[in-house]
């Protein structure tokens, strides 16, 4: 079958790249496999501070699960593993202890979205296309899927986005609060080169420990790690980073964190 993901590491930034360009970058069985191999990859790099997830090729970042497949991947007893497989990708990116971003070009439909709303921040291009069809087609939506829009829009807009199927644009997710920022497509790529840039050159142990506590904060009381938050508070209190930091600040220089 078509498809693949593909790994690239510029420097500090690991980029996860959907290509699959005769289908929009639609995402096959394999391609669902193949993503928690990919976050590992790039998480388990030192060098690496910063993941991007985009789409090959100008069309889409990813125009939703490869419908060519479903008829064989997601009935019957096959149904059980394609959302498993699909649920342990979802819950890779979601992992991930370094800052995980979004660029998005042209579709980003149905499993795209869910993909995307897996990242911790997402950029969109002008051109970008939204949407989750999945009202159109009769299939069942993943529970994380819903409550990862839920937590990103809010009740109303999500049932609006599910009941309605339909598209809107870059700016109206932006007015939803899907994506952090809009730009010209042309500039996308370099706009969100800097921004990744700017966020590697930051303290590891401090964004690692931000974004666990965002996530517990997430959870219901009763269901948070708060231990693993104050101890992640406290390790880095505890680093030569915060060390360092303080040097840096003290003698008007720019910091060298080694995550450490």
């Amino acid at each position: 079958m078509g498809g693949r993901i593909a790994t690239v590491k510029e420097g500090a930034v690991g980029w996860i790249v959907f290509d699959h360009l005769e289908r929009r970058n639609a995402v096959t069985v394999g391609m669902w496999r193949a993503i928690p191999a990919a976050v590992r990859e790039l998480s388990g790099d030192p060098a690496v501070r910063v993941i991007v997830l985009r789409g090959a090729g100008e069309a889409a970042f990813v125009s939703g699960a490869d419908i060519s497949e479903f008829e064989q991947s997601r009935t019957g007893d096959a149904l059980t593993e394609y959302e498993a497989d699909s649920e342990r990708a979802f819950a890779a990116v979601e992992s991930c202890e370094k800052p995980v971003l979004s660029m998005i070009h042209g579709f980003c439909v149905g499993g795209g979205l869910a993909i995307a709303l897996t990242t911790d921040i997402r950029y969109a291009a002008d051109d970008a296309t939204f949407a989750i069809p999945a009202a159109r087609l009769g299939v069942g939506y993943p529970v994380s899927g819903v409550r990862a829009l839920l937590r990103t829009v809010g009740p109303a807009s999500a049932k609006e986005i599910f009941f309605t199927a339909r598209r809107f644009d870059a700016h109206e997710a932006l007015t939803r609060g899907l994506v952090s920022e809009v730009k010209p497509k042309a500039g996308l790529e370099a706009f969100v080169r800097d921004a990744a840039g700017r966020i590697a050159e930051n303290a590891p142990l401090t964004l690692r420990s931000i974004k666990l506590a965002v996530r517990e904060l997430g959870k219901p009381s009763d269901a948070r790690d708060d231990a693993a938050v104050n101890a992640s508070v406290a390790a880095c209190f505890a680093s030569e980073d915060y060390r360092e930091g303080v040097s840096a600040f003290l003698g008007k220089r720019k910091p060298e964190f080694r995550g450490r």
